[in-house]
């Protein structure tokens, strides 16, 4: 973490900027049929995380949606929450 110093003598904090994990475990093609690793990317009401959110690159963030698209069209993941509330009830 940076500290800076502003005129008014309050420190300035810059924040972590974040890394694509895709990129870290070197992952080329992000594959719709790896459920657990996209689940990562969905908030609690199933959509998919900004990559300001998530801190994917672009080229992974548009494989991922894809892949999530892929995913809830064979029932892989879920479309909704609703879905995951009345699955579980």
């Amino acid at each position: 973490m940076v500290e800076r110093r502003r005129r008014e003598g309050r420190p300035r904090f810059f924040t972590r900027r974040k890394v694509c994990n895709f990129c870290v475990d070197k992952i080329r093609q992000v594959d719709y049929k790896d459920v657990n690793r996209l689940r990562r990317y969905l908030s609690e009401w199933s959509k998919i995380d900004s990559r300001r959110k998530s801190g994917t690159c672009s080229r992974h963030q548009r494989q991922l949606s894809d892949a999530v698209k892929r995913a809830r069209h064979l029932a892989l993941l879920p479309f909704t929450a609703d879905h995951i509330r009345t699955a579980n009830s």
